[in-house]
C-alpha cells in the first residue's frame, strides 16, 4: 500500500476502548493527513512509504488537546493573584476588577497585538505535545470588542501552530451598571448571530454563577445558539452549585466544565446527555479552592472526564497541558489512564470532534505526540519536564 509516511518501532497509546489502548510493538501510517494503519507491527500490511521514521521504541499518542482555554486576551493580572495570596476572596476581586480589567485590556488591544501575545502562549502549548486548542472570546463585553478577539483566534489557527476551535464565550461577565436582559438584547444575542454569520465560531459558552448570568439568561441564549446551529456548552457549579449540570444536560451540551459544587443528579443527567465533564485543576490550585469535583459521582454515573489548562489570566495563568495533567492526578485523584484520555480521546468529544481527533485510529487526522518516556505514567508522574520528542500536525 502506498502512503505518505510510517512510524516504525514506536508503542501507541491509542485511547481506543476504556483504558489507554497499548500496543507494545506498534506502527503507524499515513496518507494525505489521515492514519490508514494503527497497531501491531506484526500483523501491519507492506508499505510502500514516501518517509519513514524510526521512534527507537518512544512511545506516541495521539495529538494532545487542550479543550478549554481563554487563549486571547489583553493585558495580565499579576497583581489581583497576588491580594487573593494576601487573603481577597475571589468574588471581592470580580466587583472591582477581575475579568473587567481584562476586557479593559483587550478592548485597548488590536486584534495584530493580541493574536501576537496569543501565538507566544500557544507555541509553549505546542511544546508540551497539544495539536489542538480551543479558544474562547468573553474579554470584549461588547459585540467589536469579541468580534476581534475571536478574529484573533483565527489568525492563530493560520500561523501552523496548532489547530484552533473557537468558542464564543457570549455570557461572560456584566459590565457595571447593565442588568444580564439588557446584555443578551444589545450585546449577546447580537454577537450571536454576527459570529453564526462569519462563520467565526463552533460553540456558544455562558458562565453560570451568581457573580455571573443566571439559568434563565443561560436558557435563552442556548436556545438562540441552538436555532443558529451552533452546539454549547457551560462554566457550570465552580463556586456553588447552581444546578449548571443539569442544565448543561437539558441543553445537549458539548461540555460542562469545571463542576466542583455539581450535585450528583445533574450529573447523572450529564451522563444520559453524553455531556463531557472538563475538570480544571489549574483555576482549583490558583484559586485556593478546598472542594474538588467530585470524581466518584462522575465513575458511578460514566461520566467522560476531560482535563483542561483553563489559560486565563485571572484564575488559571497556565500554559502547559502537561502541568495540568500533573494537578488532576494528584489534586483531584484522576488515575493515569483518566488523565491522559482526558486530554486525548474525551477532550476531543468535549469539543464534538472525536470523529476526528483524539484516538490513533484509520481515518483519524495523523495528528501525533511522540515521546521520550519509560511509560505512560511518566507524563503525569514529572513536573516541569518537557519528554516531547516530535509533534506531528495534519494538514
Amino acid at each position: 500500500m502506498r502512503v505518505d509516511r510510517v512510524w516504525r518501532k514506536a508503542r501507541l497509546m491509542t485511547m481506543r476502548g476504556t483504558d489507554l489502548g497499548v500496543v507494545e510493538h506498534g506502527l503507524l501510517a499515513a496518507r494525505d493527513g489521515r492514519l490508514v494503519y494503527a497497531g501491531s507491527a506484526d500483523a501491519a500490511p507492506a508499505f510502500d512509504a514516501a518517509e519513514t521514521i524510526d521512534c527507537a521504541e518512544r512511545w506516541i499518542t495521539p495529538g494532545l488537546i487542550d479543550c478549554h482555554t481563554h487563549l486571547v486576551f489583553g493585558g495580565e493580572r499579576a497583581a489581583e493573584w497576588q491580594a487573593r495570596l494576601a487573603g481577597v476572596p475571589y468574588a471581592t476581586l470580580a466587583e472591582t476588577g477581575g475579568i473587567r480589567a481584562t476586557v479593559a485590556a483587550t478592548r485597548a488591544a488590536s486584534e495584530a497585538e493580541l493574536t501576537a501575545a496569543a501565538r507566544t502562549r500557544l507555541a509553549r502549548m505546542a511544546e508540551d505535545g497539544v495539536t489542538t486548542v480551543e479558544v474562547k472570546s468573553g474579554y470584549g463585553l461588547e459585540v467589536a470588542a469579541e468580534l476581534r478577539q475571536l478574529r484573533a483566534a483565527r489568525a492563530l489557527g493560520e500561523t501552523g501552530l496548532a489547530r484552533i476551535v473557537p468558542t464564543l464565550l457570549a455570557a461572560h461577565a456584566l459590565p457595571a451598571g447593565v442588568t444580564e436582559a439588557d446584555y443578551l438584547d444589545q450585546v449577546a444575542l447580537p454577537l450571536l448571530r454576527a459570529v453564526a454569520a462569519e462563520g467565526l465560531a463552533s460553540a456558544v459558552d455562558a458562565f453560570l454563577e451568581p457573580i455571573a448570568f443566571s439559568a434563565a439568561s443561560v436558557r435563552r441564549l442556548f436556545a438562540e445558539a441552538t436555532r443558529l446551529g451552533l452546539r454549547v456548552k457551560l462554566h457550570a457549579d465552580q463556586l456553588s452549585d447552581g444546578g449548571g449540570a443539569a442544565l448543561a444536560a437539558e441543553c445537549a451540551a458539548l461540555s460542562a466544565d469545571h463542576l466542583e459544587y455539581a450535585a450528583e443528579a445533574g450529573l447523572a443527567a450529564m451522563a444520559r446527555a453524553g455531556t463531557v465533564a472538563v475538570l480544571l485543576p489549574g483555576a482549583f490550585l490558583t484559586l485556593r479552592e478546598t472542594k474538588p469535583p467530585p470524581l466518584a459521582w462522575m465513575r458511578a454515573h460514566g461520566v467522560r472526564m476531560a482535563v483542561a489548562t483553563d489559560c486565563n489570566p485571572g484564575s488559571s495563568p497556565m500554559v502547559s497541558l502537561l502541568a495540568a495533567l500533573v494537578l488532576a492526578t494528584n489534586l483531584f485523584g484522576m488515575t493515569v489512564p483518566e488523565a491522559l484520555r482526558g486530554v486525548t480521546v474525551d477532550a476531543a468529544a468535549a469539543l464534538g470532534l472525536g470523529h476526528d481527533i483524539g484516538t490513533l485510529a484509520p481515518g483519524q487526522r495523523a495528528d501525533l505526540a511522540i515521546w521520550s518516556i519509560e511509560q505512560p505514567a511518566d507524563l503525569a508522574y514529572w513536573i516541569g519536564a518537557r519528554p516531547l520528542w516530535r509533534r506531528e500536525l495534519s494538514a
